[in-house]
């Protein structure tokens, strides 16, 4: 999985932290404050877009009086106690961040989440001397699945992208690495457990979790 590989990216909700769980609740919350039932279809129709576009989405679709900034602000303040408090790690990730830095592979994140929620996370879990990148979707044109936010990572880098692997929970950012011309290593996440065999499809590699994959280097090491 790592041969040539000189670089690892990651996403966040879902793929270094367990949290994609929480999102619906707050959408429930949010738009029953102006009296509007949560469509079946909205995780669907917002999955791997940017933090802006998804308020642009919400302020379109349900014309939602607040502005853009007011949304995602809103939005910050009602996840900021998710993040602080009931948030955890992916089983394994810090031990497989070491291994990565033991081998000297550089590491970034690429996040449809917020600038704000992401630097909570990295603060909370002291990550920050990880990764030489921390990107967005909204610093970029496009959101996911479009390639935009793992290129500019992998530019941060200084890496080209076929040197690159990333890992993700959700189709949508599969196919943003894939699109990007990197590899790509799913892993599996309760929130995204019904795409399993879509997230086969369209991975390189599929994982439980960090353990599982750390402990496959181990056996082939010492086979």
């Amino acid at each position: 999985m790592l041969k040539n590989i000189k670089a690892v990216l990651f996403d966040l909700d879902g793929t270094l932290v367990d949290s994609m769980w929480f999102w619906e609740s707050i959408d429930i919350e949010y738009l029953g404050r102006y009296n509007i039932e949560l469509p079946d279809d909205l995780q669907d129709k917002i999955e791997g877009m940017s933090f802006t576009e998804t308020a642009h989405y919400f302020k379109e679709t349900f014309e939602i009086p607040e502005s853009i900034e007011e949304i995602k602000k809103t939005w910050n303040d009602m996840a900021w106690d998710y993040y602080i408090n009931k948030v955890e790690l992916k089983t394994g990730i810090i031990d497989f961040l070491d291994y990565l830095s033991q081998k000297d592979i550089a590491m970034g994140i690429g996040s449809s989440n917020s600038k704000d929620l992401v630097n909570v996370v990295i603060d909370k879990y002291d990550m920050a001397d990880y990764f030489t990148s921390i990107r967005t979707s909204c610093e970029v044109d496009r959101g996911k699945p479009f390639p935009d936010i793992y290129l500019k990572v992998a530019e941060d880098l200084g890496v080209e992208p076929e040197e690159c692997l990333v890992f993700e929970d959700i189709p949508k950012g599969i196919i943003s690495g894939k699109e990007a011309g990197m590899k790509v290593c799913t892993i599996y996440d309760d929130y995204s457990k019904n795409m399993d065999d879509e997230k086969k499809d369209l991975a390189d590699y599929y994982i439980n979790d960090y353990n599982e994959l750390l402990s496959s280097f181990r056996d082939k090491k010492d086979a």
